[in-house]
Parts: structure tokens; sequence; C-alpha cells
């Protein structure tokens, strides 16, 4: 077991060199209040004195001392060409260079103290490692903590007691470390700041251990005993007292051995049943034995830990790719792979497939049956079309002369107005897809292809390329989709073999007006009407009145008579058979009941007209076979003019336009932080190699 404390310093020493900090390893972390000589405590470990020495606040930086077990000198020089000096200490900060004296090694602490934490009281969470050799030292890592203080002096800030107790719990709170809480006997142990903060961080005790420091200081007729024997506050790890060398004892140079003498026989007078168990060198036993253990217990789950890490970065290296050395195979490698997966995005049998929303060829789909479907079902054959605009095409067909049946060119005029209506949401279709089209590329180049994050400029150049396809791509599908539209409204087929007679119509007119009502007096009674009914509107003026043309206005509406409702009824109607006609087509082809046909449809002619109004059907009949072609033409257009044409030419544009050798350097320049991110995981990967390697050394037979 002795050597799992310098393994634990070797491990320390891998993991400083790359700045690793999340991997916590054991040690030993002394907490106390300022001046509460905890800097006594670590010297008697040390059995040297080599720590700053003064009044207020003195260890100003973490001090991270690693007590190491050397042969004495003699026996060294035997076996190996070494320090030629029995004790000696090394810095971090100082590589390569021995320190043999140790007031240096105190002047270097000052030194480096003030560096980063200035002259005037300053502190700083950098810490400071130091390797004493020794034979007279135990196997020890400790942490210096600076003493918790209350009030600010030089240039401390005013929440220097908050900076200080924030430092402190950073390091006790690794559950992997030891808490060596330092309180002077001369004070009430139920106000120790040090055992405040250790029981914040570990309730249970379980990583405490007390020191009960000047012991020598107390008042005259009291003694510490109850508090050694756990009596006042129990500790689980152990309670154990020490006496300091006094101001005195430092001043004239107290050799440590005379101290420990000296503290020996302090103990045998005033606490006998404890002199066994108190002291320096029985704290120092203690904590080698107690770090040993603690690192024997923590050992297994540092080693999964290590190697759950290991594997963590070889996958971030392995992503971040292999310097190029090749630049037309990356290049042509990079280019393809992007194809591939836009491609792939859109076919549905890419790689990454989310979860979340539509994308790619889906979100296609969608815009086409679901947007574009449910827009032209929404469209109303007759809508912004009023009865008073049908009998005005009607009478504007017929020229001076009254129409005895309903002209043809009134119908074509209605209808190509309905169905220009079209146009509009067939081109929304095509924006929508190309808009869909685009996003494929930043959801290829965040999920699929990793190596554009690489190079920048590549990925950069590649979506400009591929921005720069679909927006030639858009004014020629938007081209061919007007012209879709253009196509139906340059000839109106009223030879269509679904397609209701106009004469059919206008004898279901005349059989659903005869109904219950005699169809000659009827009529003549509307006749009478009209020649009762008061001028205006399209009628002529009454005989005997002047009209001034100039001053009278026309009424917004009127009542129109049999004749005019009629007309208009057989418009109407024609329009929305041809429209069922072809709807009825849609629906077989694409599986949609009936239901979504619109109010008043149905699945046949005959169950049809009863129930609509009769006015509708010719107008209704026509745009509903345009709204069919598009609802088939629209998506097809789409699908050839723009997405498979992407998809045919897309790999060979961005080879032509980026696989030009002039081009290869600059597109495949790496971006810095990618550069700099490899080269730390790289680092970080060999250090937790190095770290594996030194715990597989370390045997089963070696733990107990």
């Amino acid at each position: 077991m002795e050597t799992l404390i310098p393994t634990i310093n070797r491990l320390q020493e891998v993991f400083l060199t790359v700045g690793a900090e999340f991997i916590q390893l054991p040690q030993i972390v002394v907490v106390g209040s300022q001046s509460s000589g905890k800097s006594s405590v670590l010297e008697s470990l040390v059995g040297r004195d080599f720590l700053p020495r003064g009044s207020g606040i003195v260890t100003r930086r973490p001090l991270v001392l690693q007590l190491i077990n050397v042969a004495p000198q003699q026996e060294r020089l035997k076996i190996e060409n070494g320090v030629k000096a029995e004790e000696w200490g090394t810095f971090l900060h100082c590589k390569n260079q021995v320190f043999t004296d140790f007031q240096e090694i105190r002047q270097e602490i000052e030194v480096e103290t003030g560096r980063s934490s200035g002259d005037n009281k300053g502190i700083s969470p950098e810490p400071i490692y130091l390797k004493i050799f020794s034979p007279k030292v135990l196997n020890l890592t400790l942490v210096d903590l600076p003493g918790i203080t209350k009030v600010p002096v030089g240039d401390q800030p005013e929440d220097i007691e908050a900076q200080v107790q924030e430092m402190i719990v950073s390091f006790i709170s690794n559950p992997n470390s030891l808490i060596l809480a330092v309180s002077p006997a001369n004070s009430d142990l139920a106000t120790s700041d040090a055992l405040k903060l250790a029981r914040e961080v570990d309730p249970d005790g379980r990583r405490t251990l007390l020191v009960v420091s000047k012991l020598d200081l107390m008042d005259a007729g009291t003694d510490a005993l109850e508090v050694l024997l756990g009596r006042v506050i129990p500790v689980r790890l152990g309670i154990i007292g020490v006496v300091n060398r006094s101001q005195h004892d430092i001043n004239t140079q107290k050799s440590m051995e005379d101290s420990g003498r000296d503290e020996q026989a302090f103990l045998q007078r005033h606490y006998p049943s404890l002199a066994s168990r108190a002291g320096s060198r029985y704290l120092a036993k203690t904590l080698s034995r107690l770090l040993m253990h603690h690192i024997r217990d923590c050992l297994p789950d540092l080693k999964t830990r290590v190697t759950i890490l290991s594997t963590q970065y070889q996958t971030r290296l392995n992503s971040y790719g292999q310097p190029v050395e090749d630049h037309s195979a990356t290049l042509l490698q990079i280019v393809t792979k992007f194809a591939s997966n836009y491609c792939n995005t859109i076919e549905g049998t890419a790689g990454y497939i989310q979860t979340t929303e539509l994308c790619g060829g889906a979100r296609v789909c969608y815009i086409f049956h679901e947007t574009f479907g449910r827009t032209l079902q929404s469209i109303d054959p007759l809508g912004g079309l009023t009865e008073l605009d049908i009998l005005t095409a009607i009478r504007n067909a017929t020229g001076p002369r009254p129409a005895l049946f309903v002209p043809e060119i009134a119908f074509e005029l209605l209808v190509k107005r309905q169905m220009k209506r079209l146009e509009e949401p067939s081109l929304r279709c095509v924006e929508l897809v190309h808009e869909e089209l685009q996003r494929i590329i930043q959801h290829c180049s965040s999920y699929s292809t990793q190596e554009l994050l690489r190079f920048p400029k590549l990925h950069d150049s590649i979506v400009e390329v591929v921005t720069g396809l679909l927006r030639k791509r858009l004014p020629i599908t938007n081209e061919m989709v007007h012209n879709l539209v253009a196509i139906e409204l340059a000839y109106i087929n009223t030879k269509h073999p679904d397609f209701t007679d106009a004469a059919q119509v206008s004898a279901s007119v005349n059989s659903q007006q005869t109904e219950g009502i005699d169809a000659g007096k009827r009529w003549k009674n509307e006749k009478v009407a009209e020649e009762k009914a008061p001028a205006g509107g399209f009628g002529s003026p009454a005989r005997g009145h002047a009209i001034n043309l100039l001053d009278t206005a026309l009424p917004v509406s009127r009542k129109l008579s049999a004749r005019e409702q009629r007309d208009c009824e057989v418009i109407q109607r024609l329009i929305k058979s041809y429209f069922l006609i072809v709807r009825k087509s849609i629906q077989d082809r694409l599986g949609w009941s009936t239901s979504r046909a619109p109010e008043g449809g149905g699945g046949s002619h005959s169950s049809f007209f009863p129930t609509i109004s009769l006015s509708s059907l010719f107008c209704f009949h026509r745009c509903l076979t345009v709204c069919g072609l598009c609802f088939c033409s629209v998506p097809k257009t789409v699908m050839h003019f723009l997405v498979n044409f992407v998809k045919e030419h897309l790999q060979s544009e961005l080879v032509g336009q980026l696989y030009k050798q002039n081009l290869l350097q600059e597109l495949l320049i790496e971006s810095q932080d990618t550069a700099q991110q490899r080269t730390e995981v790289a680092q970080m990967l060999e250090a937790l190699k190095k770290a594996n390697n030194i715990i597989s050394e370390i045997r089963e037979t070696h733990l107990w």
C-alpha cells in the first residue's frame, strides 16, 4: 500500500501538464481560520521550516505539497548519482531546478505568491506545486489553503471572506479528498469555522479529521481532554492534539527534533492517557494511513473514470479528423459526401433522421399533399362571383340583341376569371419547396457532414453553390407552373365526355321551376311584374319619363327576373358540374374521400344537382377540372424542374465550381478553433493513456 501515494502523485503530475481539473484525485486538504496554526502543523509533518510566516494572512495561494520518502543520502549515492543532499525540494513552475536550502524554498513561495496575488495581501486561486524529498517524511499529499479571514486588509477586496470560503469549498467538495480541519485549543470548538465548512460538504464526517493545535496556550486550570476524547463534538476519523512551536522558538531557531521532544514531554505531563495518540508524529502516521486507505477505496472508481474519459476523448479526436495531406482527395470526398447526404435527406434514407419535425423529402410531401392540396380544396369555384356579375357577363356577350340562349362567350369569360385564381397557390407551392431545399443545406451541414465544420471556407462555398443552383431553377419552375395555368386558359374544352351538356342543364332548370306552379301563369305574372316594376338597374327606362343619364344613380342590387335567375343558374351549374368531375378524378387517384368535397358536394351528378344552387354549375365544372390538373401537374412540375434536377446535378455542379487547383489550398484551410481543439484533445488523450498505464501498474496485492 505504500506505493499508492506515489502513484497518486504521478497521476497528479500527468494531469497538471494538460490542466485537467475534472479528474478528482485523492488528497488531504488543510482548512483552518487565520493564525490557527496550519502552517506550523505542516512544518511539523515535514520537519523543516519552509513556509512563509508573519502577521495577518500569510498563505495567499493554495500550496499543493507532496511529501516523498526517499532513502538516506549515503544509500542513494551508492545506487545512483542523484541529488547530493539529504533533503531537497522542487517546484513545478521551476523545472529542472532543485532547492536544497529550505530558506530558498520559503523565498520562492513568497515570490511566486506575489507574482499572481500582489504584494499587499491579495489572494489567488492558482495553486503552487511543491515536492519535498526527505528520508524523514512519510508519503503524503496535502493542500494548504489560505486561512479563513473576516476583515479585508491591504488591497484585499471587500468580499475577501466570501472569496476565501469559495476557494476552500472548491477543494474540499472533491469527494476524493480528506479534510484536515485545524482549530486552536484556546478557542471554543463550537465556533470553529473549519468544522463549519467541513460539515457543509461532509455532513456525515466520513472525510474529516480534526487537529486541535496550540494545546500549550490554554488558560491555566483548563485542558482539552473532553475535546480530544470527542465528547464535545464527535469527529468520525478522530481528533488529534498537537503542540505548535512558539514564536520564541522560531526566533531562536529551535530545531524540530527538540520541538518534538518538548511536545511529547508536554503531552506526557498533561495528557498521559492520550500521549500515544497525539502529537505531530502520530498525526503524520495517521494521515499517511488514512490517505492510503482512502486511495485504495477511490482507486476502482478512478480507474473507471479514466477509462471512460479515454473513450470519450478518442471519439472527439476522431470527429476532428486527421490533418489534410491530399487536398484533391479530401475535397472530392467531402463534396461527394455532402451531395450524397443531401439526396438521402430528400429520399428519407439519411443517417440523421429528426424526430421533432418533418424534414427533407417528408416536408416536400407534406407541402404537396397537405399544404397545397388543402389550399386547392378550400378554393370556392364561385368565390367573388355574384349573380349580378354573371348576368352582366351574359348581357355584355349578347351586345344590343336580347339573348335567347346562354352565350358560350360569357361562360368562357367567367371561367377564365375563376381559373386565374389557381395560379397564386401554385406559385406559393413552388416557393415553399424551394425554401425546404434551402433548409436541407443547413441540415446536412449541422448533422451529416462534420468535416465541413473543420473548413469554414469550404462550407461557405458549398452553401453558395447549392443556393445558386436552387436560385437558377426557381424562375424556370415558376415559369412552367405559370404556363400550366396559361395552357388551361388558352382553350376551354366543353367537349369533355363527362361534361354536362348545356341543354340538359337548361332542361333540368326548367323542370325545377315548373314543379308545383303552373309554368305559364308564373311566366305571365313575372312579365306583368316586369312591366310594372320601376326602371333601374339593367332594365329600360319607363315610358313617358325623361331620364337624366348623368344624374341618375344605378341601384346596387335588385331582384332578378325568372329568366335572369334561370340563366345564372345554368352558368353556375355547368361550372360546378365540370369542377365536380375533375375532383372525383383527383379522389380516385389520391384516395381522398368524398367528404373533402365542398359543402353541397356529392359522389355523382344526380345527387349533386338537387342540392346546390342551379346558377353555379358551369364555372364550377370547369374550375374543378383545372384545379385537379394543378393538383396533379404542379407537384410533378416542381419535382421535375426543381427537386429532381437539383438531385441529379448537385454533385457535378459542386465539383465543377469547387474542384479547381487554385482553390484547393484556400478552401481546405482549417479553422483555428478546430486545430486548437484537436491539439488539446490529443494532449488530454495522451495524459489519460499515461494515467491508465500508471493505474494498471498497481496489482491487486498492492492494495492490501
